[in-house]
C-alpha cells in the first residue's frame, strides 16, 4: 500500500508519498500534477524513508550540510527516467536549461527536443529532491516550474544561486 505524509516548509506544505521503501513522490501545496500517479488507498505513515526526507529537507531548508538523499522511486517512462537522473546531477547553486539536458540526451544516444525534456522536467514527482527548480529557459527566463515561479526563485536563492541574467516571464505557460 502507498503511504503518505505532510511536512512543513519554508515553500508551504509538502506532500510526500512512498511506497514503503522508497520515496516516489513530493509535492508542494497547489504544484501542478499533484500527487500524479498516486490511485487507490494511502494511508498517513511514519516510515523511515518519511523519516529521512524530514532530514534532508531540514538540513536544505536550513542551509547545513546535506545527508545522503532517502531512496528515490519515481515512476515514469525511460525518457522520463532520464531526464530526471539528469537533474540529480544538477549541482546545488546552479541552473542549466532545456536545452542544454536535451543535448545531453541526444550525447546519450536518447532522441530529445526542448519540449520533450520540459514536459519530463514539469512532470518530476519528487520535487526539491530532484531539483527541477535548476531548470530554466536559455534566455534566463523562471518558466517551467510546477510548484509556481515564486517557488522556484526562492529555491534558487536558498541554494546561493546567481540569479544575474535570471528573470520571472511576464507570461508562460508556468506561471
Amino acid at each position: 500500500m502507498r503511504s503518505v505524509t505532510t511536512l512543513p516548509s519554508p515553500v508551504g506544505r509538502l506532500t510526500l508519498a512512498s511506497d514503503g521503501e522508497s520515496l516516489i513522490g513530493l509535492w508542494l501545496e497547489g504544484q501542478k500534477y499533484f500527487g500524479a500517479g498516486l490511485s487507490g488507498t494511502e494511508a498517513e505513515a511514519d516510515l523511515p524513508v518519511f523519516r529521512a526526507a524530514e532530514v534532508w529537507l531540514r538540513a536544505y531548508f536550513a542551509r547545513m550540510p546535506l545527508p545522503p538523499l532517502p531512496p528515490l522511486a519515481p515512476q515514469g517512462s525511460f525518457f522520463r527516467q532520464a531526464v530526471w537522473q539528469l537533474l540529480l546531477e544538477i549541482p546545488s547553486g546552479t541552473v542549466t536549461t532545456y536545452g542544454a539536458l536535451t543535448r545531453k540526451l541526444q550525447s546519450l544516444g536518447i532522441p530529445a527536443s526542448p519540449q520533450a525534456v520540459g514536459g519530463a522536467v514539469g512532470h518530476n514527482p519528487i520535487s526539491i529532491l530532484i531539483p527541477c527548480h535548476r531548470v530554466v529557459g536559455s534566455g534566463g527566463s523562471l518558466t517551467g516550474y510546477a510548484g509556481g515561479v515564486e517557488k522556484k526563485r526562492f529555491l534558487l536563492e536558498l541554494e546561493g544561486t546567481d540569479m544575474t541574467g535570471l528573470f520571472t516571464p511576464a507570461r508562460g505557460t508556468a506561471l
